[in-house]
């Protein structure tokens, strides 16, 4: 069996969105392929909140490593305030100090064949930059989507350094890997002396085995009690305020109570775990709909699914300048069997995921209030009868982690 060092920043136990099961994901089913993975991440302290809750899934022949590092924000600041310089490229550029020492160390016990570093922590691929220049080893730059775009990051000095670390991973990485056909293109377009052959597509995906456990599990009893008769909408993880702006949504759902369409006591909302809930609970005052949209708090990664597995309906918000990116909540929804309503433009990779599942109907553009008030009305009058449309079997496996990750074992295989 072969090795592979992954440095990742989002590993159990830190809690956040999907984003954790990538690399916790690859881990697992990577044992499948003759690859062991030994996981380069942060000591616990580094993560805002953690949960035990997936502890159990990183598999005994893992190696795990967490490293010292600290949150500028929280460890190296005084009264709040820290110096910009201490937080370039992210808060935890002092991963950078136990990294390349651990790394070393795991490199010199395991002579691991491949590198692989994941973004949306910066500093994970500068730890990759550095550890493959010192080892020589093949290197997997997984940057997901992108990193760098006008405007992002907004502050300049930050967007500087994250744009020399894009520049510098893409010239020394053996291959740059994509969740997105848009994302490729961008890089594509942006780096044309790179060989097309260093970009390299690999989708985002959902865990049969979680799926299988949230179906199985008293938690899903649990969601089934609580859920009363409405007909009730999810949207599970982070609403961006930009990105993933909910204010014609939230008009739509206006037009819709004043008309009759919707009323609390049939019909329910629940936003879980925006991240900006204070924000968004103003829009929700402003448009009279607090007795319709819930904001609710994030909770255990299964009992999220299950939640998932109950409702009737399952909410993407996309803007139409993140067409090149797919959340990676969609590949949940679709094993969750639930009618989707993506507010995305009908052009992006979102779309297009959903176009080739045969959900064509499903779809309205984020600005488009009258669209989305449409489209919320069909998906009602369609649950009433039972009638709404969800993604094959087939469709739905295509998507899964273990697919998914014979694509990385192909790769690995390829450049060792």
């Amino acid at each position: 069996m072969k090795n592979i060092l992954m440095i990742a920043y989002h590993f159990p136990p830190v809690r956040v969105s999907s984003g954790i099961q990538r690399t916790l994901k690859f881990a697992n089913y990577l044992l499948d392929h003759d690859w062991k993975a030994l996981v380069l991440t942060v000591d616990p302290r580094a993560y805002d909140n953690i949960n035990s809750d997936q502890m159990r899934e990183i598999p005994s022949k893992v190696v795990v490593k967490r490293a010292f590092a600290l949150d500028t924000a929280r460890h190296l600041s005084l009264k709040g305030r820290y110096l910009g310089w201490m937080a370039l490229p992210d808060r935890w550029v002092s991963w950078c100090v136990g990294g390349v020492c651990s790394g070393l160390a795991l490199i010199k016990q395991y002579r691991p064949k491949v590198l692989w570093s994941t973004y949306p922590i910066a500093t994970a691929h500068l730890l990759g930059l550095i550890l493959h220049r010192l080892s020589g080893i093949p290197w997997i730059a997984d940057f997901r989507d992108s990193m760098t775009e006008d405007g992002y990051p907004a502050e300049p000095k930050q967007r500087k350094v994250y744009r020399w670390i894009e520049q510098q991973t893409v010239t020394h990485c053996t291959r740059a890997v994509f969740t997105t056909p848009g994302a490729i293109a961008m890089y594509a377009a942006r780096y044309p002396h790179i060989p097309k052959s260093r970009w390299v597509l690999i989708p985002n995906g959902y865990d049969e085995e979680n799926f299988a456990r949230a179906e199985q599990s008293e938690l899903l009893a649990q969601v089934l009690q609580q859920k009363q008769k409405q007909i009730v909408l999810l949207h599970s993880g982070i609403l961006y305020p930009s990105e993933r702006d909910p204010t014609q949504f939230f008009k739509a759902l206006a037009a819709l109570k004043k008309a009759g369409k919707i009323k609390a006591s049939t019909f329910k909302v629940i936003l879980r775990a925006t991240g900006h809930d204070d924000l968004h609970r103003q829009s929700i005052q402003q448009f009279s709909l607090e007795e319709i949209v819930f904001l609710e708090p994030s909770i255990a990664y299964e009992k999220a699914l299950a939640e998932m597995l109950v409702v009737d309906g399952l909410l993407v918000f996309q803007a139409s300048n993140c067409n090149h990116q797919i959340p990676a909540k969609i590949y949940e929804y679709l094993r969750a069997k639930r009618p989707i309503l993506a507010l995305t433009g009908p052009d992006g990779d979102t779309a297009k995921v959903l176009l080739d599942a045969g959900l064509a109907a499903s779809i309205a553009p984020l600005d488009d209030e009258i669209a989305i008030a449409n489209l919320i009305s069909g998906f009602i009058d369609n649950a009433r009868l039972e009638r709404s449309a969800i993604a094959s079997d087939e469709i739905i496996a295509g998507h899964s982690r273990q697919a998914r990750t014979k694509l990385l074992a192909q790769l690995l295989d390829e450049v060792s």
